[in-house]
């Protein structure tokens, strides 16, 4: 059994990465809690790359936005390296990555670089719960979602969606009810906790104070 981890990253420039932060705190901030969420998305990576599963093997694949950048945090001693599709469309982005990852590993799941709340726990759990449940999700309190993962590919799940927006997980849940995923005894989807993104100034705030 071989799982992957999608990481989905943004180069840290200055301009293209947390502009909504920005919009409060000057752009050169926001490249510096951009750096912050990378390396501690890195930091709860190599926890879970390192804690011991007998039954699976990982693999960690960054995929990044705009370039490889082979001189940065991910260092090929622990990760892989990919850019992502060239399409302005971030489904189209994510279904790409998972159909390729679904060519080297039997579970896959998706994180972004977002979210100060997220630990390895999650990860864990994520990858457990996908022995059980078709499809499982991470629902972020913006109505997004901080994880995705799957046991095979449901490329309806990357088609038609408000990406960014309030409504991607009520839109995601839908369209898992409506295709209704029952092959039992698997789930059709499993919800882990739900956590914070950061998007605003205020929101890294308030997740550095949970800290």
């Amino acid at each position: 059994m071989i799982c992957s981890l999608i990481v989905f990253v943004k180069n840290p420039i200055a301009g293209k990465v947390k502009t909504r932060l920005a919009a409060k705190a000057g752009h050169q901030k926001a490249v510096e809690v951009y750096c912050e969420l990378l390396q501690h998305t890195k930091n709860i990576t190599i926890e879970w790359l390192r804690q011991n599963s007998l039954d699976y093997d990982k693999r960690v694949v960054v995929y990044y936005g705009d370039f490889i950048n082979n001189n940065d945090l991910w260092t090929s001693d622990f990760f892989f390296k990919k850019s992502q599709n060239d399409v302005s469309d971030l489904g189209g982005r994510m279904r790409a990555a998972f159909e390729a990852e679904f060519t080297e590993a039997d579970r896959v799941v998706i994180i972004g670089s977002d979210c100060l709340d997220i630990t390895a726990k999650h990860l864990e759990e994520a990858f457990e719960h996908l022995e059980k449940a078709e499809v499982v999700i991470g629902p972020a309190n913006d109505g997004g979602y901080y994880l995705l993962g799957m046991s095979q590919l449901h490329s309806y799940l990357f088609e038609n969606k408000s990406w960014s927006q309030a409504h991607l997980l009520e839109e995601t849940l839908a369209d898992l009810e409506k295709y209704n995923l029952n092959h039992a005894p698997l789930l059709p989807y499993y919800l882990l906790e739900t956590l914070s993104d950061i998007d605003t100034w205020e929101d890294f705030i308030q997740a550095k104070n949970r800290l």
